[in-house]
């Protein structure tokens, strides 16, 4: 797959954004009861899986402050979303729990990407929180029936400690991420901000007797026709059984198709 960067009139644009919103609007209203989630205070018991990433990165050519204000739009959707449990057959969807990040409920100007370019927009920063609960959610048994993948890789891999495209990019309504739990146990999110980090975990009232490995295949860059590069991959999970320690099954998970908004460095050349 060779993507090219498509140019769209502002028409299409805003007739799509409409079409995708009411679209999403009807789902919601539609499956109600499929996606209702609980809250408690009490976490469960077992601890599945925990990650945490930087608040704050320093990016070239980027406003500090979009990262400020990013945690505060943190703290707000986190709100929404701390300590949900799934019950099973139930599924999750993040927007549905957030809601529009709109200014009147608190929400300021934070980093987003729109066409592989960085802007400013309300609400910015809150895919940091939907790549971090994906990246989780893949060492569960839940299940993601969606998930966008980033359509452009901005930045280089400086510092980069997960696989290129193991996230998940949100914009409300209709880029969500969705969850859900196909099993017969309990699975409650639990978030937090420390002074430094965004922090996650996925937990549950029964112990697994399985864990999770995630892994990158075939990673490639590659110099397209159009002038441009592009980037791929292929996300891999192995389930590994905790009792006799053996990979029980292998998934291909999903395939990344990006393109890179830099000059990838080539060995040999000056």
């Amino acid at each position: 797959m060779n993507p090219k960067p498509q140019q769209r009139s502002q028409v299409r644009l805003q007739a799509g954004r409409l079409f995708y919103f009411l679209k999403k609007q009807f789902y919601w209203a539609w499956h109600s009861r499929r996606l209702s989630i609980k809250t408690q205070s009490t976490l469960l018991p077992h601890l599945i899986f925990e990650h945490q990433t930087l608040l704050r990165r320093p990016l070239r050519d980027l406003d500090m402050q979009l990262q400020e204000n990013k945690i505060v739009n943190l703290e707000l959707a986190i709100r929404r979303l701390d300590n949900l449990v799934i019950e099973p057959g139930k599924t999750f969807s993040y927007w549905r729990q957030i809601g529009w990040p709109l200014r009147r409920k608190g929400y300021i100007d934070g980093m987003i990407l729109q066409e592989g370019k960085v802007s400013r927009g309300v609400g910015g920063g809150l895919c940091q929180l939907s790549n971090l609960i994906y990246w989780m959610t893949l060492h569960t048994p839940l299940t993601v029936t969606e998930r966008w993948r980033h359509s452009y890789d901005v930045f280089p891999d400086t510092n980069r400690t997960l696989p290129f495209g193991s996230g998940a990019t949100c914009a409300y309504p209709n880029i969500d991420l969705q969850i859900w739990n196909s099993t017969v146990q309990r699975f409650q999110l639990h978030l937090y901000l420390t002074d430094t980090h965004l922090v996650g975990e996925w937990r549950t009232d029964e112990k697994l007797l399985v864990s999770y490995h995630v892994y990158e295949k075939e990673p490639r860059m590659q110099h397209e026709f159009w002038g441009g590069y592009t980037r791929h991959n292929i996300i891999m999970r192995d389930t590994i059984d905790l009792e006799t320690k053996e990979v029980i099954k292998t998934e291909n998970i999903t395939e990344n198709h990006a393109i890179m908004m830099y000059t990838p460095f080539l060995e040999g050349s000056k």
